[in-house]
């Protein structure tokens, strides 16, 4: 196994990893919408955080020079469902066919009171 961190997503703020690499398989932590240069969310609603949680993951995929275009397959975590329309509409944005599997729920609440978290598989 490999630890993978970057600066340009927000540290773990408890005992995990920003992802892991093991067997050519990347496995982010799901990301909040913490923009990790100011550590807040970013300004808006769900479109805004599902942005700021994707482009978090992106950015430990690169530090391990792989993609969105190497993603295999995406949790999506949401505090209300009825969010899913806009989440949607935004997660679109960044892939394209092939599109990686996914698996979205809605939880009872999610840290620091966000509306979305998503965490990635990608292959080598």
């Amino acid at each position: 196994m490999k630890v993978l961190s970057t600066n340009d997503a927000p540290a773990a703020i408890g005992p995990y990893s920003q992802a892991i690499e093991a067997n050519g398989l990347v496995y982010t932590s799901g990301q909040l919408p913490i923009n990790p240069k100011t550590g807040a969310f970013p300004e808006g609603g769900i479109k805004e955080q599902t942005r700021q949680s994707i482009e978090n993951a992106k950015a430990i995929l690169c530090s391990a020079g792989l993609s969105l275009a190497n993603v295999v397959k995406t949790t999506v975590l949401l505090a209300d469902i009825t969010d899913f329309g806009s989440m949607n509409e935004v997660y679109a944005e960044y892939f394209s066919e092939p599109y990686p599997a996914r698996s979205a729920f809605a939880v009872r609440a999610l840290p620091k009171g966000a509306l979305v978290e998503i965490e990635m598989v990608a292959a080598r």
